[in-house]
């Protein structure tokens, strides 16, 4: 299990949304999707949206938007378009947006990604912040990416980061 730096006091269910940047997956074929639904369930937060989008900005960013007006959605977990490739622009996407950036999160991911992945981690563009009080994560959409991200670095601090959120960091 991961160490936990500071331990919450009680569970909290977190309200999460998922949303798959892809060109060709369906939900039944979106594994990525279903590993972060599953992983999220599994930890007792609850995920109250789940869209597939294709890789076009407007889109990803009208839904971005659109999410950012749900009061009681706290974090959006986007997987896929995140590499250099053309149609890779989740992250151009996101970033414009985000009010406030998490730099570790990228920092963290492509340094836990290079023991599994060597020196291909520095193509990856995960991008975590904030955007109208939601934490926004944005990983790549391969399932040993999405496994990484959550187990590693999201479910650890999901709890303790929306705490923060609400809270004003007090």
């Amino acid at each position: 299990m991961t160490n936990i730096p500071h331990p919450d006091s009680q569970p909290v269910a977190v309200h999460c949304a998922i949303v798959t940047i892809s060109d060709t997956r369906t939900p039944e074929t979106d594994r990525s999707g279903q590993l972060i639904q599953a992983l999220l369930t599994q930890n007792s937060h609850a995920v109250v949206d789940y869209t597939i989008l294709p890789d076009e900005p407007a889109q990803i960013q009208g839904h971005l938007v659109a999410l950012g007006q749900r009061p009681e959605l706290e974090a959006v977990i986007f997987n896929g378009g995140t590499g250099i490739a053309p149609r890779d622009t989740t992250y151009d996407a996101i970033a414009l947006l985000l009010e406030k950036t998490l730099p570790g999160f990228g920092e963290l991911f492509r340094a836990l990604s290079y023991p599994e992945i060597g020196s291909r981690a520095i193509a990856s563009r995960a991008i975590a912040g904030l955007y109208q009080s939601k934490l926004i994560f944005s990983i790549p959409g391969s399932t040993g990416a999405v496994k990484l991200a959550l187990i590693k670095l999201i479910l650890p601090e999901l709890i303790h980061l929306t705490q923060q959120v609400k809270s004003g960091g007090h």
